[in-house]
């Protein structure tokens, strides 16, 4: 399962986002997004977890947690949207 996390302090590295998921199981991936242009952190993670179970116990017990003086934002990774899915579901506003 994917799980995204946001809210996190722009100095947080992939071994720290790592460490704060796998008290709750196997982290198969910890990746901190960055900036291309400026490498600066987009303030934002994704964790890769093999065991479900594991992943949403982690989601439920860390949604809302401090860390570094910050509320964390976990939840279930979903698909990003495109400007064609946009488009595809009847405009920017949903209609059909």
């Amino acid at each position: 399962m994917m799980i995204y996390v946001g809210n996190l302090d722009y100095a947080v590295t992939n071994d720290e986002l790592r460490a704060i998921f796998e008290p709750f199981g196997t982290v198969a991936m910890a990746e901190v997004q960055y900036k291309v242009r400026t490498g600066q952190s987009r303030g934002f993670g994704m964790i890769e977890m093999a065991n479900e179970n594991e992943a949403k116990a982690a989601i439920a017990a860390l949604h809302s947690h401090p860390f570094r003086e910050r509320d964390l934002t976990v939840n279930e990774s979903r698909p990003r949207r495109t400007v064609r899915d946009q488009y595809a579901g009847g405009g920017w506003y949903g209609g059909n």
